[in-house]
């Protein structure tokens, strides 16, 4: 998923892009994800979110706790999120489907 920027509006076009991006939560410089899952489906998923994040050249934290699988994008210097971080979100969305769909 790509955001568009809007050139005739002053709109920030990633917080249009994330407003898509349910479940997402922002506190300046990261973003914040809490997912439910198992041991297995966080294995799953924490692959397929490092094979993205290299792609993108990006580095997560990803962290399991009670249960849950914990993700933060976003600089660690205190930067700005790029699109290539909601970008990353938008996969991480996909691949959180596709690993707890029961077949």
């Amino acid at each position: 998923m790509r955001a568009r920027r809007r050139r005739d509006t002053g709109s920030d076009y990633l917080s249009d892009a994330l407003a898509l991006l349910s479940g997402w939560t922002r506190d300046g410089v990261q973003l914040h994800r809490d997912l439910a899952c198992d041991d297995s489906q966080h294995a799953a998923l924490t692959e397929r979110i490092k094979v993205a994040a290299d792609t993108l050249h990006i580095r997560p934290t990803i962290r399991r706790y009670n249960g849950h699988t914990q993700i933060s994008l976003g600089p660690q210097d205190g930067g700005t999120i790029t699109d290539g971080e909601v970008t990353l979100a938008a996969r991480i969305e996909d691949f959180y489907r596709t690993v707890v769909e029961r077949p």
